[in-house]
């Protein structure tokens, strides 16, 4: 994917305040650039850390970020309240909340911290009208549960990031208005089966992003990720689609505008 305005694209997850960046964070978000890349959203993990996501995102006119606790931290800030995060997303660089969610993988915090959590994080979503970035891993039925639960009391908006579980919770997601996001896992070549669901979510549903600096995309899979090579997973769910790469890359860049409505759209996307 050339650097064309119909072909820019949006990383709307990733961690370049993370410390593998610190000393190239520059260059990191220049190559982005010139590879197509016209928005990244640094993605909170902490709201302890909420000064430092701050620092990165006021550095750069094209970095914006979110507020909220992952879930293996959940324990760690069970005392952050929905207030809480409402009053920090109000910044005017903070575009979203999150992520949190439920990761039983590892379980670093039980799932009870992490269900509450996120549920925490949901009433911020319905509070704030923004965005919440879920993340959820080996944990298809209690994400549905809770989503559902919450849902009936209110709609809110969300994306599941870097979508690894099984169709009954992508087509569920879906259903309640949530979009869904692929990482590089997507275009690992012996993925078919995360690609099929990826082919089944409605386009207008679907975003892109890397997770950076995890989880790296073919041709770098095991290499440190960076935001410019969401522009690879892009192409990979594209020709899984059978359909042109900036076509594709024109569907998710509106996809994202359409989801994250305080992020203010460049010259060239409009």
């Amino acid at each position: 994917m050339g650097k064309t305005p119909e072909m820019l694209l949006v990383d709307h997850h990733c961690h370049i305040d993370r410390p593998e960046f610190a000393a190239d964070l520059d260059g990191v978000v220049a190559r982005a650039h010139a590879a197509g890349v016209a928005m990244m959203v640094n993605i909170s993990t902490r709201v302890r850390k909420f000064e430092h996501l701050i620092s990165v995102v006021e550095r750069f006119d094209t970095v914006y970020g979110t507020v909220g606790t992952h879930p293996h931290y959940a324990h760690e800030e069970l005392d952050v309240t929905a207030e809480d995060l409402a009053r920090l997303a109000a910044h005017p660089k903070i575009i979203g909340l999150g992520e949190a969610g439920l990761d039983y993988y590892y379980k670093h915090s039980t799932p009870e911290a992490q269900a509450q959590g996120f549920r925490t994080h949901i009433a911020a979503a319905r509070a704030t009208g923004l965005p919440l970035e879920i993340h959820t891993r080996d944990a298809d039925d209690d994400t549905i549960r809770i989503l559902e639960e919450e849902y009936a009391k209110g709609p809110f908006a969300a994306v599941l990031h870097c979508f690894t579980g099984g169709r009954d919770l992508a087509m569920r997601a879906v259903e309640l208005g949530l979009y869904v996001s692929f990482s590089g896992v997507a275009s690992f070549k012996k993925n078919d089966a995360l690609r099929a669901i990826a082919n089944e979510v409605p386009l207008d549903r679907v975003l892109v992003e890397t997770d950076a600096p995890y989880l790296a995309p073919e041709p770098f899979r095991g290499k440190q990720n960076e935001p410019a090579y969401v522009v690879h997973t892009a192409r990979a769910l594209a020709d899984a689609r059978g359909m042109p790469p900036a076509e594709f890359a024109r569907a998710t860049t509106q996809n994202f505008f359409r989801l994250y409505t305080k992020a203010p759209r460049p010259g060239a996307t409009e």
